[in-house]
Parts: C-alpha cells; structure tokens; sequence
C-alpha cells in the first residue's frame, strides 16, 4: 500500500522523492488513473500542491512565460500572452481529454509523464524551451528536446522535481500550428501529432509524437519529408506504420501551411 505524504515545503518534497518508489502528484490525471487499474504502486505518493515554496504557476515577461509545476492546463490555454504567442500549445493543450482532466492536468506533469504521444510536448519542441530540474544539491536545466530520454523515462532522476519551464517568446513574424490525428475525439490518445514554427524567414521547425519512443524536435533543413525520416513509427492499436507515415507528411504539411498564414500575427505593431 502507497504512503500518502502531503510536505509544505520543497526540501521536505524532494527528501521524500528521494525515496524508492516514490511519485509525485500534482494533477494526478494520468497517476491516480494507474493507482486504480493497479499498473502503478509507488511506495510513496507526495503531494506537491501544499507547497509554499514553489515557482508561481505563470508568470509573462518581455521574453516569454515562466511556467511552475502547478499550472493547469486549462489556466494555460486562458492566458492571452499564451494564446498571442503559443497558439500551437493553445491548440494541443486543449485536446488533452476533457475540460475537467484540462482543470486538473499540470502542463509539467504532462511532459514528466513521458508519453511518446504526449499532446503538449511538439508544440513545446518547436520553441526555446528550458526544464529546470531542482534536487537537493541545488537546480540545473535542460533542454526539452534532451529531457525525454524514452517511453516513461526523463532526465529527471530520484529525488529530482522539475520546478519550471521557461518558454522564449517567438521572434516577430512567426507562426505556429498543431495537428492531431486521433481514432476518436475526446480521452483517446494521438495516433500521430505534429506541431510547426516557420519564422520570418520561413526556416521550419517540426515537434512530432506518437511517431518514436520520445516526442521529437526535428528542424527542416532540406525537405520536409527528409526531415520527416527521422520519425520511426510502429504498428499498434492506434495505427498501423505505413498509414502513421503517410499521415505523418499530411499533418505535417497542413501544420507547415497554417503556422506560414500565422506569421504575420507575430509582426512588430508600428
């Protein structure tokens, strides 16, 4: 049987992240899910919303946004800087299930949860994206395209919390977008996802999931479809491999066209 410990500061948090076996619950939507079917037995379950000590759940600069453990998706897709700079995040954050899982749902959990067909995690991919990951000894940060390090598996080790992501704002003149192919709409998970950024310049940068063990971020340097064999989708219940990769270049594409028109939403107001 799990021990529940509900801590009121970090230290006390992370010392017991430390123990084998613990789990930490903020939203609970994808943990307490595995409580109940049983595939999931932490020895520990530490509850981090009594934290005094925490990162604010958002905070905007001129720069970007800063973003704590705690922020729901649903307070993300609410926030107008995030809906002016982000609208590829806006789009995938809002199919994650239902608006109560999105009431819940932490966007930080959802990327430590490490699912290959994470919705949220391309259209991070394809900004400047930082995880800061704090432990006893003090914090260090990574890049979001090397903190997936396989299926359920991050660079986040015992005793570890990741406290913050910092997300740059885009450059004037970009644009992005989201695409999802699912079996149906609703809790289901993505049979392919693909999130785009086109600059000013029009140099492309693609975020995949659902295509490889972990979400991708794959810059365009010659064609789209060169750049897209670095996807190496699998046949499952959700799709078979030939029908993921020819979706994978529709979505793709569609993503590329939408965040193109989007560009001139992050143009410099005279």
């Amino acid at each position: 049987m799990s021990v529940y410990h509900r801590p009121r500061s970090l230290p006390d948090a992370l010392a017991a992240l430390a123990e084998p076996g613990a789990r930490a619950l903020v939203g609970g939507t994808d943990l307490l899910v595995g409580l109940r079917h049983g595939t999931v037995v932490p020895s520990v379950i530490v509850d981090l919303k009594a934290l005094d000590d925490l990162p604010d759940p958002l905070r905007v600069t001129d720069d970007g946004i800063a973003v704590g453990p705690t922020l729901t998706l649903g307070e993300l897709v609410a926030d107008p800087a995030v809906q002016e700079w982000f609208p590829a995040l806006v789009e995938a954050a809002r199919t994650v299930g239902s608006v109560a899982i999105r009431n819940r749902a932490s966007l930080v959990g959802n990327l430590c949860n490490a699912s290959p067909a994470a919705d949220t995690a391309p259209a991070l991919l394809v900004h400047d994206v930082s995880v800061t990951i704090t432990s006893p000894g003090g914090s260090r940060t990574v890049a979001l395209a090397e903190f997936f390090h396989g299926p359920r598996r991050t660079a986040c080790g015992p005793g570890e919390l990741v406290t913050g992501l910092t997300i740059g704002r885009p450059a004037p003149g970009s644009g992005s977008a989201f695409q999802r192919l699912t079996r149906r709409r609703g809790v289901d998970l993505a049979t392919v996802g693909v999130a785009a950024a086109v600059d000013r310049s029009g140099s492309v940068t693609l975020g995949l999931s659902a295509v490889a063990p972990t979400p991708l971020r794959v810059p365009v340097t010659a064609t789209v479809d060169a750049a897209l064999g670095a996807a190496t989708p699998i046949s499952d219940v959700r799709g078979g491999q030939v029908y993921r990769t020819a979706m994978l270049r529709v979505l793709a594409r569609r993503a590329i066209d939408t965040a193109t028109d989007r560009r001139h939403l992050q143009e410099v107001t005279p």
